[in-house]
């Protein structure tokens, strides 16, 4: 193991042992075997080391994510990412917070790909017409709302001190960017819920289906049938 990674190890198991949620560099420096200035040298500052921290306890949590299979039906890999999410926040809060603090002028590279794994569960959601909303505020949406949760039962525990209360906010966004199940929903809705997903379906295949790019004034008249189309022979306001 190189000096860099000796750092980030011996930073990553005080940070997690830590009962403020933060670290001192001379702490990691005496623990590593090192003296400041290599520290600097490796990091450029603490904020750098935190940084580097927290994407290697992320990226341990994500490599799980990475070598999983996809289930057959994606609304499973959906629950089952939300449910890691926030059991990894439980198990790691120090780097959790750290991941989300507003102060870190560094966005750690796993946000990024967190997002990433999230945004290919939901375009193949968008592909089988389940969505409700298309892939990108889905993502939004649900990344959002695991992370306010997941935050607020690690930085507030006794104000939220039944853990169930995540699967009751998964359940409520899954509900409002899926589409329901065929029987679950009858009259306009269902008529309106399935215009809305064959919208969202053919708008995740758009690159797919054309083989050039559209111009601006094509792609706008486009989005403008689009929308237009999960409310059309609905009644206007008033009527």
């Amino acid at each position: 193991m190189n000096a860099r990674a000796t750092v980030i190890s011996v930073a990553a198991r005080l940070l997690d042992e830590s009962a403020t949620g933060d670290v001192s560099t001379r702490a990691v420096c005496e623990a590593a075997g090192i003296q400041q200035p290599v520290l600097y040298r490796l990091f450029g500052d603490k904020e750098g080391l935190l940084s580097s921290t927290v994407d290697h306890i992320w990226d341990q949590y994500l490599e799980s994510k990475r070598q999983a299979e996809k289930s057959a039906d994606p609304v499973v890999d959906l629950r089952s990412g939300w449910d890691s999410h926030t059991a990894f926040a439980l198990t790691h809060p120090n780097a959790y917070k750290l991941m989300f603090a507003p102060g870190l002028r560094t966005v750690p590279q796993a946000v990024e790909e967190a997002i990433r794994i999230l945004r290919d569960v939901l375009n193949r959601l968008a592909a089988e017409g389940r969505l409700r909303v298309p892939p990108q505020p889905a993502t939004q949406m649900v990344m959002a709302a695991n992370t306010g949760i997941a935050l607020a039962l690690v930085t507030r525990p006794t104000l939220y001190p039944d853990q169930g209360v995540s699967t009751l906010v998964r359940d409520a966004i899954h509900r409002a960017i899926l589409v329901e199940a065929p029987g679950a929903e009858s009259g306009g809705s269902a008529v309106r819920d399935a215009r809305t997903s064959a919208v969202t379906t053919l708008r995740a295949s758009l690159g797919e289906l054309t083989p050039e790019p559209f111009t601006p004034v094509e792609a706008a008249l486009l989005d403008q049938w689009l929308t237009q189309i999960p409310h059309s022979g609905e009644p206007e306001p008033g009527e």
